[in-house]
């Protein structure tokens, strides 16, 4: 990219200064928090009296000690130090949103790739207007700004201004540069703990769900079976030392106790091996279109949702993807399009299913797609209660194993997301699988 004249030349760099190097190893050295880093190379870089103020944004992982820091509703967590009797703020107001924060359109996409080093906000192009004008506003008239930018995550931004116009002091420019680079690998570390502290303790927990699950089969199992084995017994003693009467007394008594067990096993059994294709590794992670999967799994529900007098509505943007394997999204979204309709009210009712994009754990895109009845609702305890496997909160009549939850959230989890909801008695129930985002390859 060739240098604009409000930009100064970086073309010969000098060597930073050694306060500057001896930071940029505490930083990397681990010893002190990501907090404390920024603090401390914001102290170094004010020691240019040229230097106003410095303003510094987390975007993905927000600080521990979060004195001094605003939160720009949940997505960015910015700090300014200004030096004494300076006019120059760039900070938002408290209380403020992302909305409020300057953006810097031109000078921005300069720093998401390298330093952009102002000279004079008035020297800036005609395409850099809005850019002239937010500066202007904020009394900036020179600035050095980069992103702690790493493997294409955005960590934030930390800048330097001053309210005179001018070249900056070379050295000044170097020190900037090698701190920023210092934060930035202390945060992409930051993130790879915090990743595999996630990791570990999902792991753990989903170890955990895989035993009590096991647990509560066997124990499942083990009642029709009980039921099966007492009765057909029963009916073999009246076959071997009754009469033929006895015989057909005793088949219309049993037999049906029979029948109802061996519909339990089948139903069990059925969810088992769905939740099994679903887990199996035929297929791999890929783009998943969610308009697809819902369309899919609304036209697989068609006859139940018809027979039920249940209405599903779908309005999910065609250009939102999910990464996971396909057949176990599928399966999530039709256990709880499938709980929707089974729990509908004595008239009916209506299903909708909606998507969104939000921002997960450790700041990863994901995506939730939430499926909202207005059936009869569960109440808090319920709700509490109703993922763990078995558990049912339905008439007797209202076919279902009590494991489609259960089994939802092993498969969501697998797939690096997570199966939520909220009730209300008497208004409905919301059911959500959240997913990884899919974010095209560059």
């Amino acid at each position: 990219m060739s240098q604009h004249v409000s930009l100064q030349d970086l073309a010969e760099p000098a060597p930073p200064s050694h306060q500057a190097t001896a930071l940029a190893m505490t930083v990397l050295a681990g010893d002190i928090s990501v907090e404390d880093a920024v603090d401390r190379a914001t102290t170094h870089l004010m020691l240019d009296s040229r230097v106003d103020a410095v303003v510094a944004a987390l975007t993905t992982l927000p600080p521990h000690d979060r004195t001094g820091w605003a939160d720009l509703g949940g997505r960015a967590w910015i700090r300014e130090w200004s030096r004494p009797g300076t006019s120059v703020s760039i900070a938002p107001p408290p209380g403020a949103g992302p909305e409020d924060a300057l953006s810097m359109p031109w000078l921005s996409q300069i720093g998401r790739t390298g330093v952009a080093v102002l000279v004079d906000r008035e020297a800036l192009p005609d395409e850099a207007a809005q850019d002239r004008a937010e500066l202007e506003s904020i009394g900036v008239r020179a600035l050095a700004m980069t992103a702690f930018l790493s493997g294409g995550r955005m960590y934030g931004s930390i800048a330097i201004t001053s309210a005179t116009a001018g070249p900056w002091v070379q050295q000044t420019i170097e020190d900037f540069k090698l701190l920023a680079s210092a934060i930035t690998a202390r945060l992409t570390l930051e993130q790879s703990r915090r990743s595999l502290a996630e990791a570990i303790e999902a792991g753990a927990e989903a170890q955990l769900a895989t035993q009590q699950l096991f647990g509560a089969v066997g124990h499942e199992l083990r009642t029709p079976l009980s039921a099966i084995l007492g009765y057909t017994e029963g009916l073999l003693d009246d076959a071997e030392h009754g009469t033929a009467d006895d015989v057909a007394a005793g088949m219309k008594r049993d037999g049906p106790v029979i029948v109802r067990s061996c519909e339990r096993l089948l139903t069990i059994v059925d969810s088992l091996l769905g939740a099994g294709r679903a887990m199996s590794a035929d297929d791999q992670r890929q783009e998943v279109s969610v308009a697809d999967a819902v369309a899919d799994v609304m036209h697989w529900h068609r006859t139940p949702a018809r027979t039920a007098g249940v209405d599903m509505q779908a309005h999910v943007d065609p250009r939102l993807a999910a990464w996971g394997h396909p057949s176990a999204i599928r399966q999530v979204l039709a256990n709880l399009l499938g709980n929707a309709i089974v729990h509908h009210r004595p008239t009916g009712g209506t299903v909708h299913l909606t998507a969104e994009e939000l921002v997960g754990e450790s700041a990863k895109p994901m995506l939730r797609i939430i499926v909202r009845d207005d059936g009869p609702g569960l109440t808090p305890d319920q709700l509490a209660h109703v993922f763990e496997p078995f558990v049912r909160f339905a008439a007797p009549t209202t076919q279902g194993s009590g494991l489609g939850l259960s089994l939802s959230r092993t498969i969501a989890e697998r797939e690096g997301g997570a199966v939520r909801g909220e009730s209300t008695p008497g208004t409905g129930s919301s059911f959500w699988l959240e997913l990884p985002a899919y974010r095209q390859r560059a």
